[in-house]
């Protein structure tokens, strides 16, 4: 019986760590944007998005199972809130982002979402008139510029030479969502975190299929390949079941203007994962750039006295 008591206790522990927790989202994100324009020649955008979901929302069923039966009620009494953010957050998102990477640069991907703490922060005090503590407000703007060092290499002619095409109004539209989607995290029902997310994972998936029946017919369908279950597997179990577990506990524990800055992480995870994996060598500019990014997100974190 002690050992049944222990490890819930652990894993209510874990799940309070806040800054643990805001690790994680963007380390999978980065990946998914990787993954999202290495595969976009050969698995279609919508395709891709819609067995993220179903396939995501398969996996998660039996482990939410009982909590899904005892949070049925208030699911359902909140059905609006649930549908609103399965909509933006799941069903619209991703799936601009993957037709987004079908004609942009991950470069161009990774600089427009630096944007969304700043939109997060402008539509908290516009929806609910929140307001921006100076130590806050200091800290994103501190990050934000972290980010833009890391993803310019310390070069600010990097940044004046981007080009935006269609696919960049596709981020900006996906990023408008996602920062929306964030914003109205509080207006989740009082459920478990493993009950909201099959929830809305089930909303975007169901959103998803006749778009994807129609991208089948009319343009291309999804080909059973190595590729396609190795990049869906992915995006299934990572960007999506643990980083939106993640996220959505984060913004509970520190809100959302605070849980935006992770996005500031993605570049830095980016960075990282090129210099582990693809042999770039690590610069200056790197450090720089990650420690802006932590002193942001320290300042903005930091807890009045």
């Amino acid at each position: 019986m002690a050992d049944d008591r222990v490890a819930p206790a652990k894993s209510r522990r874990l799940m309070d760590q806040a800054w643990l927790l805001m690790l994680l989202p963007p380390l999978f994100w980065a990946g998914n944007a990787v993954m999202g324009r290495a595969v976009a020649g050969a698995v279609p955008p919508i395709g891709l998005a819609f067995w993220r979901w179903t396939l995501g929302t398969l996996i998660i069923l039996p482990f939410a199972w009982k909590h899904l039966r005892h949070d049925l009620s208030p699911l359902l009494a909140g059905w609006k809130d649930v549908l609103v953010l399965g909509t933006l957050g799941i069903g619209l998102f991703n799936t601009f982002q993957y037709i987004a990477l079908n004609s942009t640069t991950a470069l161009n991907s990774v600089m427009l979402q630096s944007s969304m703490p700043v939109l997060i922060v402008l539509m908290s005090l516009l929806l609910f008139g929140d307001r921006v503590r100076p130590a806050q407000g200091l800290g994103i703007v501190v990050s934000l510029i972290g980010a833009t060092t890391l993803i310019s290499h310390g070069d600010p002619a990097v940044l004046l030479g981007l080009q935006l095409n269609i696919g960049d109004v596709w981020m900006l539209a996906a990023i408008a969502i996602y920062a929306a989607y964030t914003t109205l995290l509080r207006r989740k029902p009082a459920v478990h975190g493993l009950s909201f997310v099959v929830a809305t994972f089930a909303v975007g998936a169901v959103e998803l299929l006749p778009f994807y029946v129609w991208e089948s017919i009319t343009q291309r369908a999804v080909e059973p390949t190595a590729v396609t279950f190795l990049a869906v597997g992915y995006v299934a179990l990572f960007p999506s079941i643990v980083a939106y577990l993640c996220f959505n506990r984060v913004v509970e524990l520190v809100g959302a203007n605070t849980a935006g800055l992770a996005i500031h992480l993605v570049p830095v995870f980016g960075s990282l994962l090129a210099v582990l994996f693809l042999g770039e060598q690590p610069h200056l500019y790197h450090g720089v750039g990650i420690a802006l990014i932590a002193t942001g997100i320290i300042l903005a974190t930091r807890r009045r006295g």
